[in-house]
């Protein structure tokens, strides 16, 4: 059986290896037809402590880590605002007359 991927928003990173990340999913109403947001969120598992908050990132089903950690952090999407990624700076140091 595949293991199941989904992509949400970190929420908290102060906890020790661990992360809680908000998932966001559309549903159509079952009566009025109106497209809704549902929300719910996971704690998965970050060995590093490398994710904080803001960063959109991609969670994989795991086996139970702990009483409530069932999720990894498989990968970062997009960085939060006032952190750089690494590929960003090798783009401005690469451009002729820096960044701007």
């Amino acid at each position: 059986m595949p293991k199941r991927i989904l992509t949400g928003t970190v929420t908290s990173d102060k906890t020790d290896k661990t992360v809680t990340v908000l998932v966001e999913r559309r549903v159509k109403h079952p009566l009025y037809g109106k497209i809704i947001k549902r929300s719910k969120k996971y704690h998965a598992h970050d060995e590093k402590n490398e994710f904080v908050t803001g960063d959109k990132v991609r969670i994989e089903e795991t086996k139970p880590i702990s009483k409530t950690k069932t999720w990894a952090v498989k990968d970062r999407l997009v960085a939060s605002r006032g952190t750089e990624v690494e590929a960003d700076l090798d783009v401005a140091e690469a451009t002729p007359g820096g960044a701007e």
